[in-house]
């Protein structure tokens, strides 16, 4: 039986110092909703396959396998006491892949990620041990914190959009009609209105963005933008070649990157966790916002407790399975379709940890079943696609939600478009120029107080 939450308190758990160890069935209940939503959409997670494949250039059976791993470690931010669906920090991936793509492909390469993900664990671990992060997200103002979810919004639907190499122009159709379903579903106030007087509606909506993925999946292949589905029900579960993994990218065993290679990966370490901060701050937006709809639960989100987790992930994957897209805190469109369903009430959703526990265990367990990943296998590029303009459409309204006034907008408006064009370093700077430039002093040290 799982543990009983009294109301305004806390989901129940075992303290074990900053971290909180909440364990699924025993300290919260299994959503069903969350369940097979997470069934198709760990083809997300699974569209990692390809990046690796392109960039490392280890073998598919290879690149499934640090899947798996990474999926496990998934299950660290709930189990811990994170209060949201970790994912990639997917918009760091172009900043990644350029910077790899210094170095030949092979042993170099990969010394070369291993450096980027060591510094990244590092900084994400001064900045949760020192108590820094949290201290961060108070201090930030509002018009920056606006820019960074703004650049992180329009970087992903402009990536989508554009003309060479975006997804939509490869898979037309399929987006389109995916795109549509996921928007209606998720953010529409007639369909929101539809689901108090339906019960049909009311249960389509607890799916989040599965119906989308379903509807794609049938429509993909029926107009030729992806081959005929294939299953493959003879083995059933993957069980990951750890073996094969450690001696192809471990660094105990193809050697640790130079000085001079780990120098030139802290530029690109910062840049990533600048646009990883971004994360904390959608994570507390999102969560924030769904605290004062559910007086029920007291909901903890602690800036400094996700960095260790963040840290301790990326560590990890370093040292055993080196990972592109990188270890990041927060899947954005998830974690906001299950706040979504959260708000409904007790009823629809016992605790924010039933419905992002349970999401996150079942990808984990999703990715190794052999069947799951060969029906959803030709559709691994149009669910990363539709993830990424939900993604985009979040973030831009919790950063216009944030901006207390025409300054704000301003000054989030301009640094959120230099960030998705020019990078996170320019964007910052840009945002930070135009702070000191724009707002009254008086404010700024109310800020800071």
């Amino acid at each position: 039986m799982e543990t009983i939450r009294k109301h305004g308190e806390e989901q129940p758990y075992i303290p074990l110092g900053i971290f909180k160890l909440r364990i699924p069935i025993i300290h919260y209940k299994w959503e069903w909703s969350e369940c097979l939503q997470a069934i198709l959409m760990c083809s997300t997670c699974l569209g990692a396959i390809p990046i690796l494949t392109e960039v490392l250039g280890v073998s598919f059976e290879i690149a499934w396998s640090m899947v798996i791993i990474n999926g496990f470690l998934y299950t660290l931010h709930t189990s811990l006491g994170d209060p949201v669906v970790p994912g990639w920090i997917t918009p760091s991936i172009p900043i990644t892949t350029a910077f790899l793509m210094n170095y030949a492909q092979g042993t170099e390469r990969v010394q070369a990620l291993i450096a980027v993900q060591l510094m990244l664990s590092f900084i994400f671990l001064i900045m949760g041990t020192t108590g820094f992060a949290s201290k961060l997200i108070n201090i930030v103002p509002n018009s920056i914190k606006s820019g960074i979810l703004l650049g992180a919004g329009i970087a992903a639907v402009t990536g989508e959009f554009k003309l060479e190499g975006g997804r939509f122009g490869i898979y037309p159709i399929a987006i389109t009609i995916g795109i549509i379903l996921s928007y209606y579903i998720l953010f529409s106030e007639g369909f929101a209105n539809l689901r108090k007087r339906n019960k049909v509606a009311n249960k389509i909506g607890e799916y989040g963005m599965l119906p989308a993925i379903l509807i794609c999946i049938i429509i993909a292949p029926l107009v030729k933008e992806i081959p005929a589905l294939n299953v493959e029900v003879g083995t059933f579960i993957k069980i990951p070649d750890l073996k094969g993994v450690f001696n192809a990218l471990s660094p105990f065993k193809i050697g640790f990157p130079t000085a001079k290679i780990f120098l030139s990966a802290i530029p690109t370490a910062l840049m990533v966790y600048i646009i990883a901060f971004g994360d904390f701050v959608t994570s507390e937006a999102l969560i924030a916002e769904a605290d004062q709809i559910r007086t029920d639960e007291s909901i903890d989100f602690n800036a400094n407790r996700s960095n260790i987790i963040s840290a301790i992930r990326n560590f990890i994957m370093a040292l055993v399975s080196p990972y592109v897209p990188l270890c990041g805190p927060l899947w954005a469109a998830v974690t906001a379709a299950i706040s979504e369903r959260y708000k409904d009430g007790r009823e629809a959703m016992d605790s924010i940890f039933s419905g992002m526990g349970t999401f996150r265990w079942m990808t984990f367990i999703s990715v190794s079943i052999v069947p799951i990943v060969t029906l959803v296998q030709p559709v691994l590029p149009i669910a990363l696609s539709l993830t990424l303009i939900v993604q985009g459409f979040v973030c831009t309204r919790l950063a216009m939600n944030l901006c207390d006034n025409d300054i704000d907008r301003g000054i989030a408006g301009v640094m959120g478009a230099v960030l998705a064009v020019r990078g996170a370093s320019m964007g910052l700077i840009v945002g930070v120029l135009l702070y000191f430039i724009l707002t009254d002093r008086k404010v700024r040290k109310l800020n800071l107080e």
